[in-house]
C-alpha cells in the first residue's frame, strides 16, 4: 500500500499539480494586490471624473442605504481578470509551447487510448492487405 502511494506521488503529476497551485496562489496574490493598489485607484478615479463636481468618488449607485453597486470594484475585478490570463498566457503557456517546439516534443496526442490502438491495427490491416497506412 505505501509502494503504490509512492509511485503515486512520484509519478510527477503530483508534484506537477501542487507547484502549478503554489504558482497560481503566488500570482493571484500578486495579481490581486496590483488591482488593489493600483488599478482600483485609477478607475475610481476616472469614474469620479465622469461622475460628479463634488469631488465624490464616482461609480456608484445607492440603491438603498447600505447597498450600492460599485463600478469600480467591478471594473477592476474584470481587469484582473484578464491580467491573471494574460499572465498565465505569456509567463507560462507561451514559454512551455517554446520549449516544447525546441525539444521536439510537439504536440500531446489527446485521443483515447482505446481509439490509438484501433488506428494502430487498422495502420497494420491495411499494410498486410498491400495498402499504405492511413495518416
Amino acid at each position: 500500500m505505501i509502494k503504490g502511494f509512492k509511485e503515486f506521488v512520484f509519478r510527477g503529476n503530483v508534484i506537477d499539480l501542487a507547484v502549478a497551485v503554489a504558482v497560481g496562489t503566488a500570482l493571484a496574490a500578486l495579481v490581486a494586490a496590483v488591482t488593489k493598489a493600483l488599478i482600483e485607484p485609477i478607475v475610481g478615479w476616472i469614474l469620479s471624473l465622469l461622475g460628479g463636481s463634488d469631488g465624490s468618488i464616482g461609480g456608484t449607485i445607492t440603491l438603498a442605504p447600505g447597498y450600492e453597486i460599485d463600478f469600480a470594484l467591478l471594473i477592476g475585478a474584470v481587469i484582473t481578470f484578464f491580467v491573471t490570463l494574460a499572465a498565465l498566457y505569456f509567463f507560462f503557456v507561451l514559454p512551455m509551447n517554446k520549449y516544447r517546439a525546441m525539444t521536439g516534443q510537439g504536440e500531446v496526442d489527446t485521443r483515447p487510448p482505446d481509439v490509438q490502438l484501433l488506428e494502430e491495427i487498422r495502420d497494420l490491416l491495411k499494410q498486410q492487405q498491400g495498402g499504405s497506412p492511413a495518416p
